[in-house]
């Protein structure tokens, strides 16, 4: 990646006195100095975004969905250079950059084309008919505040961003200190497409400091981030009464049926557990397997994970890169040394791999995990996968649900049984023979999570409609006056009683 682009991006944000040293998690070295904004210089982000957002609010939805179709095309077309600024921020995998300008075509294809649809007055049913007219509009909030977390740095961004901009808000988007570069390098190609550099703003600096500034200015707040921070985002907004969406973190089971083909069920684990190793908030973390299958299941998930291939690459013949830094090799080394001296037993990986890169980490598959070991029932958001015996599918779904997250969870076996099962846990999304990716490459079915999960949805027609107000319009018609006084009642009130009996007839 050139000094040259690096600087131009950097080049978007407001000149400060304080910055931070942002560093390659490959290498450890410094990339460059990311300037820390202050509470003043938020507020005016906010100031100037919502100034330029009641024209856009005017615009058409045709326009806006140009300006999504044309910011599709340069994705698709500049994806090398995108792949190359996610993998240069959090050290991924060149398959899971790609995964990442998937989500974000996604977005934006998807959105522009069911905008018009999904914006459109919606007439609803008359309470008088011949005498009212009713109908709903969608209103947009004004600028919208998202705040986006470092591990998917341009999926969860797009994710979030493309919906606002279409329902025809503004959008300050306070970016992860460690992967801002790759959030300016996708609002540089949404203003190539067309967009107005003021209605798609970024924001960075302490969490605290811009993440609280952004939340008492903005109309809406979007987060994606850890419960504990959630839920104090949430707070905040609740006591600005603003609307707000939080997606926040889970302990993400699998359950291997019986009739699951246990090759096939150690691939979708490997798949749903390790991806951008293993720091994904859908990433599946636990595994119950019946008791009978569970140790021919562990031999082969243990061949399976020892022939990874861990490393950088900007091609796609590496499958796991490095954790994004050091604190996440502090946590999941953290996790995994725990178990061990609490009795638990490692199959594979379970150590530092210093020889690729400061922050790698071996793939782990760890068993024998009880009840007072932390992995058991706090995420560890790392290339950490815990293995569990059951007895039979009501035990299973008992142990699945015996969490206080409910974001994700996935059922290996036969689709008819599979499907069964799936109804009865409780998490916002469940795959049925894949980890993860089922649900959440569609972007026409809404995504987030139940219990300390998260609040309200991402993606599909709900993932649009939550950046707007609902405002209902109606008419009277004039064909009949209503009445204003109480003597008029002597003539309306059995209208009214003839109209609600033929209505209930009908």
């Amino acid at each position: 990646m050139s000094e040259t682009l690096i600087a131009s991006l950097v080049s978007a944000l407001p000149k400060t006195e304080q910055t931070l040293t942002i560093n390659n998690p490959n290498t450890g070295k410094a990339i460059y100095d990311l300037p820390q904004l202050s509470v003043a210089q938020v507020t005016e982000a906010v100031k100037l975004a919502r100034e330029a957002q009641k024209d856009w609010a005017n615009s058409s939805v045709k326009e806006r969905s140009k300006i999504l179709y044309a910011l599709h095309d340069l994705i698709l077309s500049e994806q090398n250079q995108l792949m190359d600024m996610v993998q240069l921020e959090t050290g991924k995998a060149r398959a899971h950059a790609f995964e990442e300008v998937a989500g974000g075509t996604g977005a934006a294809r998807y959105y522009a084309k069911v905008g018009k649809k999904a914006l459109k007055p919606k007439k609803t049913v008359a309470g008088v008919p011949f005498l009212t007219k009713t109908w709903v509009n969608h209103v947009p909030v004004g600028v919208v505040g998202v705040i986006t977390p470092w591990n998917y740095p341009l999926a969860l961004c797009l994710l979030d961003v493309i919906p606002a901009l279409m329902a025809g808000n503004a959008v300050v988007q306070k970016s992860d200190n460690q992967t801002t570069l790759t959030a300016l390098l996708a609002r540089s190609l949404a203003i190539r497409a067309g967009l107005n550099p003021r209605l798609w703003t970024i924001v960075c600096g302490d969490g605290a400091t811009v993440g609280n500034a952004l939340t008492d200015c903005v109309d809406y707040v979007a987060f994606t981030g850890s419960a504990n921070t959630g839920r104090q985002v949430g707070a905040r907004a609740a006591n600005r009464l603003i609307p707000f969406s939080l997606e926040l973190g889970g302990k993400n089971p699998l359950v291997v049926l019986p009739s699951a083909d246990l090759k096939e069920a150690a691939e979708i684990l490997i798949g749903g557990a390790f991806g951008s190793a293993g720091q994904l908030c859908v990433s599946i973390e636990r595994a119950y397997v019946p008791n009978e299958l569970k140790e021919r299941f562990e031999t082969i998930l243990k061949d399976k994970v020892s022939a990874l291939k861990l490393g950088t690459s900007s091609d796609f013949s590496i499958d796991i890169g490095t954790l994004t830094g050091p604190n996440q090799l502090k946590r999941v080394s953290g996790f995994v040394q725990d178990a061990i001296t609490k009795g638990a037993k490692v199959i594979t990986g379970g150590h530092q791999l210093p020889e690729l890169g400061p922050y790698f980490y071996a793939p782990t598959i760890i068993t024998d995990v009880k009840t007072d070991m932390d992995l058991d029932k706090h995420e560890v958001f790392g290339p950490v996968v815990a293995i569990y015996g059951y007895k039979n599918i009501d035990e299973a779904v008992l142990l699945a649900n015996d969490t206080t997250e409910g974001l994700n969870a996935s059922v290996v076996g036969n689709p008819k049984e599979a499907r069964i099962v799936a109804k009865r846990i409780m998490a916002g999304t469940v795959n049925i023979n894949e980890g993860f990716r089922a649900t959440f490459a569609s972007l026409d079915t809404p995504m987030g999570g139940m219990k300390n999960s998260g609040h309200g949805r991402r993606n599909g027609i709900e993932g649009l409609l939550k950046y707007t107000e609902t405002q209902a319009i109606g008419i009277h018609r004039g064909l009949l006056e209503f009445p204003s006084h109480g003597y008029q009642y002597n003539r309306m009130a059995p209208l009214l009683n003839l109209l609600a009996r033929i209505m209930r007839r009908l």
